[in-house]
């Protein structure tokens, strides 16, 4: 395990980046060497320096639950990351595409939750008991590293996406909330339009076959942490469509159907 001067200096050129805009080498390339661990522990040192500047703990995200992308980096399980408050836009945005570096959208479901989740032992019906509402999601990431090495032409692994915070840049929710009961949400789904075109279509299932058990499987997995989700945070499911580039001028329509729909458009 690198020591923790080593954390806090990756862990301040991933803010860097963040903050210029401008990204760093991938991790996995300059440090081939570096492990899981190692890369969960950059990206909770990342969080708390940004804590320790005024950033508040909303949430939690779950990344890499389609199957395509698990077999794509070769893993098994998905990775998580830490949502901050001001990651939150309101529907109807104009967001501001400089904010970025390389911003992708994605269609997801968030949790809301009642009270807290813990494992381990957490279950899928621990969660629907734990969660007060069900709400559309959009989500935007965004990467410190680039996509592509421009060095070897590799693309990114695991570990430069768990470091780099899951890609987490921001998240909109909105539509209808619903409790858990009040629909099968394996068959939740959405039609997502971009400048008036449906560019993707997925429905809940596609997240490791019911929304819930990804969310049980983090409890689990930050029980070995010590972190419980707590009462009030949101907890973004996986995505079940494809990420699309977004580009300045671009307008985003969710239908999530009986969940109604968010808008956004970046500027």
């Amino acid at each position: 395990m690198r020591d923790a001067a080593d954390i806090a200096r990756i862990a301040e050129a991933l803010d860097q980046a963040e903050r210029t805009r401008t990204p760093m080498r991938q991790l996995s390339k300059s440090m081939p060497d570096l492990s899981l661990a190692e890369a969960y522990a950059i990206q909770e040192h990342w969080v708390q320096a940004k804590c320790a500047a005024g950033a508040i703990v909303k949430g939690h995200k779950i990344g890499l639950t389609s199957r395509a992308m698990q077999t794509l980096l070769g893993i098994d399980e998905p990775d998580y990351g830490v949502l901050l408050d001001d990651m939150f836009l309101e529907p109807g945005a104009a967001i501001p595409r400089a904010r970025f570096i390389a911003p992708k959208l994605e269609v997801e479901l968030a949790f809301l939750l009642r009270s807290p989740l813990k494992g381990p032992g957490c279950t899928l019906f621990d969660v629907l008991r734990a969660t007060e509402y069900i709400v559309p999601a959009l989500e935007i990431i965004d990467s410190r590293t680039p996509r592509v090495d421009p060095e070897t032409g590799m693309g990114k692994t695991i570990i430069d996406n768990i470091a780099d915070n899951a890609g987490n840049a921001a998240l909109i929710l909105g539509g209808s909330p619903v409790r858990p009961a009040q629909i099968d949400l394996r068959w939740s789904g959405a039609l997502l339009h971009v400048n008036g075109t449906i560019e993707e279509t997925g429905l809940a299932a596609g997240v490791l076959g019911h929304p819930a058990t990804g969310i049980a499987w983090l409890a689990n997995k930050l029980a070995a942490h010590g972190v419980t989700l707590e009462a009030g945070e949101v907890v973004l499911a996986g995505a079940f469509t494809r990420a699309l580039d977004m580009r300045a001028g671009d307008q985003v329509h969710a239908d999530f159907g009986r969940l109604g729909s968010i808008f956004c458009r970046f500027v």
